[in-house]
């Protein structure tokens, strides 16, 4: 089942890349496993996941040791600055960094670690009260701080757009992060790049995809809806 759903979503993500004239290597499934069991996270691996999102520091804990080494993890959730010693030199990729003060507190334990860690920096782009990330107006800036920083690489940008009936209505959302991913890189500030875009979730990835996302996150649409009460 879970296999049959994981190729129905790479089967529309390479639908939208045609649309959009792109090659379809250009764009990695993360399977969203947030709240599912490892027997669920085994299975997607059959069939061929090695990308997956986690939420919670916690959980993401978990289920490392218990899977294969060769899992790239992502850290897709908001993250607190007391938890990011846990997961400095553990996780592929952290999403969700959208202050000076968290990157501050991931530099330290990078150095600490003699290791670098890759991340993306999340923007609020439809300034949503309930939704964390920096001001499109403040990237920039966060952008050419947080470059300064020892053990730390930008990668790219992360948004989460809203949630809508009709996904059509999220397009002008991840044109305008694209479009700042471009703004960025123009700027050819040291230690920064802005190969990665990581935009679109169940309900809107096939749009995300024609409108430049790299990392598309899903989960819904691979594992059915969450649920909170299952423990890891």
């Amino acid at each position: 089942m879970i296999r049959e759903k994981i190729e129905r979503v790479n089967s529309f993500i390479a639908q939208a890349c045609e649309r959009a004239g792109r090659d379809r290597e250009e764009v990695t499934l993360i399977t969203v496993s947030k709240t599912k069991p490892l027997s669920a996270l085994q299975e997607a691996y059959a069939a061929g996941s090695r990308d997956f999102g986690e939420n919670k520091v916690q959980e993401l804990m978990d289920k490392i040791p218990a899977m294969p080494e060769d899992v790239r993890w992502h850290m897709i959730g908001h993250l607190q600055r007391n938890k990011v010693k846990y997961i400095v030199g553990k996780v592929y990729l952290i999403h969700s960094v959208d202050s000076l003060k968290l990157a501050e507190e991931i530099s330290r334990e990078a150095v600490k670690k003699q290791t670098t860690v890759n991340i993306l920096i999340e923007v609020n782009v439809a300034c949503e009260e309930s939704k964390f990330g920096t001001t499109v107006e403040e990237t920039v800036w966060l952008a050419e701080q947080i470059s300064k920083l020892p053990g730390v690489h930008i990668q790219g940008l992360m948004t989460i757009a809203p949630f809508v009936e009709d996904p059509e209505e999220n397009r002008l959302v991840f044109r305008k992060l694209k479009q700042l991913s471009v703004d960025i890189e123009h700027k050819n500030i040291d230690n920064v790049s802005m190969s990665v875009l990581s935009m679109g979730m169940t309900g809107d990835y096939q749009v995300a995809v024609e409108e430049g996302a790299t990392y598309v996150r899903v989960g819904t649409a691979i594992f059915g809806e969450r649920d909170y009460s299952v423990s890891v």
